[in-house]
């Protein structure tokens, strides 16, 4: 989490706050059963007459007291003041599509729009809280394209009820995309691809003219570097956790005699498919009309395994282009001493910059 005062017109940093346990929020959407005994400590769910809806209701119960407590824990440790929060949503439980449509007038347009979204969602659209975002006319008088972003109501509702208990006021939901657009790119209008490596997946987004066009996502991310390392050197996963981060400092310090390419070929698990990614989502992109003749002009990393020694450099000169990994405190004013933390957390902290700039720029 991150809170920011405006200052001379200016965001200045006021305090910042991160947990360093791992919290998986993808369970959320998973079975009811599966989900209480991962809260619960592998403890039975006894089933009973209406378990499903029984079991299902203790689940939601006990995951907002969950993250309810945690960011209660966050907010007193960090000192935070505001009462009003801006919460982004997991990639995974946001449908993402652009569909392009006919002008028409504006009386007809949200109608006409329902019904072509209807045809595209995984769920019913009466299930489903629909925002959508006309992007920049391109010179075609005739159509107009509509970026589309939907999420089930349940979990809306549930991320109402998380803030609720936590003691804060839920101010609005936004896609990752969203924030880390404004911490990263502002308004810069080239074609960008922000690659976002998490701990359990990699988000890949295009944008162009400073909106999230596209998104895709894989299974792959830090917790898998973290096996490769553990399994390598036997080591227990708290220990693991520091030596990635100790030899990240020891291979940035130029002082060793490591090649890029022999320390990358340990993590060819998890990079080979970020490689691919990057091709096809950039092929799938440029083969679409609008797209004709536009170039990728630079890929920008963030995300907790972002600062993987040497894995910039190396998409750099597979692609040919500027890769390198996004500082999102560059838009805000800071203490100068605090500029060596922020700068390890900073690539963790990207998405929770751009919600907390949301209205400051």
């Amino acid at each position: 989490m991150v809170e920011l005062r405006k200052e001379k017109n200016r965001p200045v940093l006021f305090t910042y706050g991160l947990t360093a346990g791992r919290h998986d929020i993808h369970q959320l959407m998973a079975p009811a059963e599966k989900t209480a005994r991962d809260l619960l400590g592998e403890r039975q769910v006894e089933p009973e007459v209406g378990a499903d809806i029984k079991s299902q209701t203790r689940v939601d119960d006990l995951q907002v007291e969950k993250y309810a407590k945690l960011i209660r824990e966050a907010c007193h440790a960090s000192g935070t003041v505001s009462k009003k929060a801006v919460v982004s949503l997991p990639v995974s439980a946001v449908f993402h599509a652009m569909v392009t449509l006919p002008r028409m007038e504006k009386k007809d347009f949200n109608t006409v729009l329902r019904a072509e979204v209807k045809k595209l969602l995984p769920r019913p659209l009466e299930e489903m809280a629909l925002d959508y975002q006309i992007l920049p006319d391109l010179g075609n008088t005739k159509d107009e394209r509509v970026l589309i972003n939907a999420v089930p109501k349940e979990m809306v509702s549930f991320y109402t009820r998380v803030f609720q208990k936590a003691g804060l006021i839920l101010e609005a939901l936004e896609p990752e995309s969203t924030a880390l657009v404004r911490s990263l790119v502002g308004k810069d209008g080239a074609v960008i691809m922000i690659i976002d490596v998490g701990a359990e997946r990699t988000n890949f987004f295009i944008i162009d003219q400073s909106v999230p066009v596209t998104h895709h996502s894989i299974e792959a991310g830090g917790h898998k570097m973290d096996n490769i390392l553990k399994n390598i050197l036997d080591l227990d996963m708290t220990t693991t956790e520091q030596v990635k981060y100790d030899l990240s400092d020891y291979l940035g310090s130029g002082k060793n005699n490591i090649t890029s390419e022999e320390f990358l070929q340990i993590f060819t698990p998890i990079i080979d498919p970020i490689l691919k990614e990057i091709e096809v989502s950039l092929d799938l992109y440029l083969r679409q009309s609008n797209n004709i003749g536009k170039r990728l002009e630079k890929v920008v990393l963030t995300g907790g395994a972002a600062l993987l020694p040497y894995l910039s450099t190396f998409i750099a000169d597979k692609f040919k282009l500027k890769c390198y990994v996004g500082d999102p405190w560059a838009r805000m004013v800071y203490q100068n001493g605090l500029k060596p933390i922020l700068n390890k957390i900073g690539p963790r902290m990207s998405v929770a910059i751009g919600l907390a700039l949301r209205s400051m720029v």
